[in-house]
């Protein structure tokens, strides 16, 4: 992999892991539209350093809110902040399940089924539509709410559902702030990411051979900054109630995709 591939994949991964567009549609649709070869076929300890990246720029982003919560919880208090861990942990259970007992199932849809693709992302568009339509409240996430959220991002594993979109539009429409919706949502998936994480490392899958550490460490820096600039941008896009550009955009690939295989 050279230093011009790294680079658009860790800003592919950076800016898609918090906009909601879903990553995993639109590398389905470059690979049917490029051709399998056309697309590179990235390592996984390069997919794992570029997730690692985002998970990390989450980290800078909320960094203030995350040591209060961290140091609350410490005291053992049944308190917001020991209540978040626990809601964080409770939204984890869903996509745990899912990616412990359908992996397989779920690796078989990511085949280049635009048809899929394309019904996922029209879907995506109208939870992001009806999302910025619902009112702003004061409230914050409840345990229940959290359950439901965390099914939302289990779904959210299908290519073209976005799982930041997802997440963003059920805490939205379940009645809850929309900036406490976002940060909720960034937050959750980090745990996820670095158990996935820690599940590829000690699988023993990873190799470094043929590997460019180079192109790994700008990979890593290109993703870094684009999660920082896209995690910052949606908070202000929720919370200012833009999310119906990135819901007519959806609509328009998704439409192209089912049209494109239709067509073929």
């Amino acid at each position: 992999m050279d230093i011009i591939d790294s680079i658009i994949l860790g800003i592919i991964q950076g800016l898609t892991e918090f906009l909601p567009v879903s990553s995993s549609g639109h590398l389905e649709l470059g690979k049917a539209i490029l051709g399998d070869q056309s697309v590179p076929k990235e390592s996984l300890l390069f997919t794992v350093a570029l997730h690692f990246a985002t998970a990390l720029s989450t980290i800078v982003v909320f960094r203030k809110d995350i040591l209060e919560i961290i140091k609350g919880a410490l005291k053992f208090q049944w308190d917001d902040n020991l209540q978040f861990i626990l809601k964080i942990a409770v939204s984890m259970v869903p996509a745990i399940i899912v990616g412990l007992f359908f992996e397989k199932q779920l690796e078989q849809l990511f085949t280049s089924n635009i048809l899929l693709v394309g019904c996922m992302l029209i879907i995506t568009s109208l939870l992001l539509f009806l999302a910025d339509k619902a009112k702003n409240t004061n409230r914050s996430v409840s345990f229940k709410n959290a359950f439901v959220i965390g099914i939302s991002q289990a779904i959210a594993m299908l290519p073209g559902i976005s799982r930041s979109g997802a997440t963003i539009s059920t805490s939205v429409l379940l009645g809850n702030d929309k900036t406490k919706a976002a940060r909720f949502s960034f937050l959750m998936v980090v745990p996820l990411i670095f158990g996935k994480i820690g599940k590829d490392i000690l699988s023993g899958d990873i190799s470094t051979e043929n590997q460019s550490f180079t192109a790994l460490s700008i990979g890593f820096a290109a993703a870094f900054i684009a999660g920082l600039f896209a995690c910052t941008w949606m908070i202000a896009l929720v919370k200012k109630s833009k999310l119906t550009y990135f819901a007519f955009y959806c609509a328009i690939v998704g439409l192209i995709a089912i049209g494109f295989s239709l067509l073929n």
